[in-house]
C-alpha cells in the first residue's frame, strides 16, 4: 500500500501530476493515494519535494536523496564505456566474490519492468556449475543428433551448430575438466528468468554493464537457453517454476584477456520521419 505522511505533505500537487493511472487527489490541500488502480512504480516517492509518501511493500531503505556527484554519468563516457564491452570467453582461475555478484542483481533488480511487474527472478550457479554443464552438453548433443537425422531445407542451416554441438559433448566426455566451450570453464553463471522476455533482456542488459563496471567479464550463453527449452532434467535441476523461462545465461568470471581498443560496427540502420 502507497501511503502519504499529510504532515509533511505541501499539496504541491507534483504526485498528482506524474501519477500515469491517476490514482492520486489532492483533497484538503493533502495528497491521496486511492490505492486502487496504483501499481506501485514509486513516481510519487520519488518525485515528491517533502519525502512525504512511503510504501509498506517494499523496503524504503531501497530509496536515496539524490545527488548529482552521485548520480550522474558523463554521457560520452558512457558511450566509449560500452563501445569498450567485449564478450569474454577466456577467464582466469579465480572466483567471483559473492557481494560482486549480489551487485550486478541489483543492477538487474532496479531495472524498469513493464506495469511494474518486476517479474524477472535470477539463478546463480557455481557449486553445480559442472553438472548443469554436462547436463547441457547432453542436451545438445541430442538436438544435434536430431538435425542431422532430419536435415532438410528448414534445418540445413543449423547444420553447423548441430555438428558443433556433438564435437563439444564428445570432448567433454573424453575430458570432463578440459576447456570447453559451452561455460569456458567460468566460475559461475547467472541465468536471468521470466515469463517475459523483454522484462529479462533489460534486466541483463543493465547487469552487463554492471559486470564491466566491477571488471568481471561476461557473455550470454545462447547454447546453453537453447540446451535448458523443454529439458526436464534440467529445469528439474534448477528448480524452475511453472511458466518460468531462462532468457539468458550470463557467464561471469574474471577475465584473462585485455583488449585495447574498441571495434567497428556497421552504421546504424534509422528511418528519421
Amino acid at each position: 500500500m502507497m501511503n502519504v505522511d499529510k504532515d509533511k505533505c505541501i499539496g504541491c500537487g507534483l504526485c498528482v501530476k506524474d501519477c500515469f493511472v491517476r490514482d492520486i487527489e489532492l483533497i484538503d490541500g493533502k495528497a491521496k493515494i486511492n490505492n486502487v488502480t496504483c501499481f506501485k512504480c514509486g513516481h510519487c516517492i520519488a518525485i515528491c519535494p517533502k519525502g512525504a509518501v512511503s510504501t509498506d511493500e517494499y523496503s524504503m531503505e531501497d530509496v536515496e536523496e539524490y545527488n548529482k556527484e552521485k548520480f550522474e554519468i558523463d554521457a560520452d563516457n558512457l558511450l566509449n564505456f560500452i563501445k569498450f564491452r567485449r564478450t569474454m570467453r577466456q577467464f582466469k582461475n579465480k572466483d567471483v566474490e559473492t557481494e560482486k555478484i549480489s551487485k550486478i542483481i541489483e543492477a538487474g533488480r532496479f531495472t524498469q519492468t513493464g506495469s511494474n511487474s518486476q517479474n524477472v527472478s535470477y539463478i546463480v550457479v557455481r557449486e553445480g556449475i559442472d553438472e548443469l554443464k554436462e547436463m547441457a552438453l547432453e542436451s545438445l548433443n541430442g538436438l544435434g543428433e536430431n538435425i542431422l537425422s532430419n536435415l532438410n531445407p528448414q534445418t540445413m542451416p543449423f547444420k553447423r551448430y548441430a555438428q558443433m554441438w556433438m564435437n563439444m559433448y564428445e570432448n567433454y566426455k573424453l575430458n570432463p575438466t578440459g576447456k570447453e566451450q559451452l561455460f569456458f570453464n567460468a566460475p559461475a553463471i547467472v541465468l536471468v528468468v521470466s515469463d517475459s522476455p523483454v522484462n529479462a533482456a533489460l534486466a541483463s542488459s543493465n547487469m552487463e554493464l554492471m559486470t564491466n563496471a566491477l571488471g568481471i567479464g561476461t557473455f550470454f550463453s545462447g547454447f546453453f537457453v537453447r540446451a535448458a527449452q523443454g529439458n526436464k532434467k534440467i529445469m528439474d535441476y534448477l528448480e524452475l517454476a511453472e511458466g518460468k523461462e531462462i532468457v539468458t545465461c550470463m557467464v561471469i568470471g574474471y577475465p584473462d584477456v585485455k583488449y585495447s581498443r574498441t571495434t567497428p560496427r556497421k552504421n546504424a540502420d534509422i528511418s528519421w520521419k
